[in-house]
């Protein structure tokens, strides 16, 4: 028997390749898929078999691509009416040599979540692990907020799931969720990527809220972040995905050819560190630091553009390209040949946004001098640590609520670290807002120089 575990960084994506013989089945592939293929030509098997365990809303499944290049059949849930593959009912089962996979349905985060048990029959028919999707993973719980009019229906379906079904599979049993610590498909996950039930019963919070009733309770209160990109990638999961496992190829383009792309409606994409941008950059262009682009840019950038790419070395194209083709995005054209220093050379403005150091901004604020500070973290952030009298707005809504900002003070631009600050900051560029600075270090550095924190 082989098992692996690939891991897509930045969504926390978890998808796993497991066979025996001369079979092998992929669960919850992600587009770019040619990876299995060559796991499996590895360990001589071929991949038969493909199973999603919900449909997916943080990024495009590779079924379809990994299904044209293996001829391997899809599986997933029947409760909604998906355009392609096969369903898989309660209690079937797959046999890769030793190995068997049997479905129990495991509905709550969404209708069609299934979960997939396996069994190495070459020691015993009893569960040995489980894949449960988004329903449980470690250290938390599914989000079930998709469905805000059927709130505590679906939180008991949920609790059915887990305490009915998954639980009772054994404390022995190893777990293998769909999702790491960092995705936006739950909060307060562990950053370790193994456990087992009998670890997760004890431990996890979320299975320390037994009692049904409270269980519902707690998952209704739960407030999540709903990224734009989601009805997206929802649309396309549910369709097929019509989107090929190659990635594109941007082409170089002159700093001519470049500005005049944005002047037509090109998307300056800047995957540049927060450091680099606010020395210089190029005016109207978005800050996403490239190992972030897989978490934020879902939230800015429509699919309806063209995309242009500035990045600090020609290594920077390939992993951007394909964090943004995990999320649907294919109309990634061009980079700016020579990165900034082509823009520079060719004589054209660039801009500047100031890095004000947390000691000066604590000094600032001790003086109360009146300037803006916008927290862009995410509210669980703030009720841990915040500085008095900041404006606080999440990054992903900051260009829905720019009337809130006020454009007539300076604006110190604040996060965890500086790198979701410099992301705003060039939101609020695009949009007009002359006085910008970024903190760079922000909550991290302020910690550290003592700043006021409530």
């Amino acid at each position: 028997m082989f098992f692996e575990k690939i891991k897509s960084t930045g969504l926390a994506q978890l998808s796993y390749i497991i066979g025996d013989g001369q079979q092998a089945a992929v669960i919850d592939p992600r587009l770019d898929c040619e990876v299995y293929r060559e796991i499996a030509d590895r360990e001589g098997a071929q991949i038969t078999h493909i199973f999603e365990t919900h449909r997916n809303e943080d990024f495009v499944v590779g079924s379809c691509a990994l299904a044209e290049m293996t001829g391997a059949a899809i599986y997933h849930g029947g409760e909604l009416p998906f355009a392609y593959g096969r369903t898989a009912d309660e209690g079937d089962r797959f046999d890769f040599g030793n190995v068997t996979l049997e479905i129990i349905k495991t509905p709550g985060h969404t209708d069609e979540s299934i979960s997939l048990v396996l069994s190495d029959r070459e020691f015993s028919d009893q569960p040995l692990a489980v894949f449960t999707g988004d329903a449980l993973f470690i250290g938390d719980v599914g989000r079930t907020d998709f469905f805000p009019e059927r709130a505590e229906e679906v939180a008991g379906l949920l609790y059915d799931s887990i305490f009915d079904k998954l639980l009772p599979l054994g404390d022995h049993v190893l777990l293998y969720p769909a999702h790491g610590a960092g995705s936006v498909c739950g909060s307060g996950m562990a950053s370790r990527e193994f456990s087992s039930l009998g670890y997760e019963r004890q431990f996890n919070p979320a299975l320390q809220v037994t009692n049904r009733k409270d269980f519902i309770d707690m998952k209704v209160a739960e407030k999540h972040y709903y990224p734009k990109y989601f009805k997206q990638m929802e649309k396309l999961n549910l369709g097929g995905p019509p989107l090929p496992a190659t990635l594109p190829r941007p082409l170089p383009t002159s700093a001519n050819e470049f500005a005049k792309s944005m002047a037509g409606g090109l998307l300056a994409l800047d995957t540049r560190s927060p450091e680099a941008f606010s020395g210089a950059y190029i005016p109207g262009s978005l800050a996403i630091p490239l190992d972030m682009i897989p978490a934020y840019a879902g939230w800015f950038i429509p699919y309806d553009c063209d995309i242009g790419l500035i990045v600090q070395n020609f290594a920077d194209v390939e992993p951007a390209v394909r964090y943004l083709a995990r999320l649907g995005y294919r109309n990634i054209v061009s980079y700016l040949d020579e990165g900034l220093h082509g823009w520079e050379i060719s004589g054209r403005a660039y801009d500047q946004i100031p890095a004000i150091y947390a000691g000066d901004l604590k000094r600032r604020m001790d003086q109360h001098e009146d300037f803006v500070l916008l927290d862009v973290r995410k509210a669980e952030e703030i009720e841990t640590a915040r500085l008095p009298g900041s404006t606080e707005i999440f990054l992903g809504e900051v260009p829905e609520r720019l009337d809130e900002i006020p454009g007539d003070k300076p604006i110190v631009t604040f996060c965890g670290s500086g790198r979701r600050a410099i992301i705003a900051a060039s939101i609020l560029k695009q949009n007009g807002f002359d006085h910008v600075e970024n903190c760079l270090g922000s909550m991290a550095a302020c910690q550290a120089v003592g700043c006021s924190i409530s």
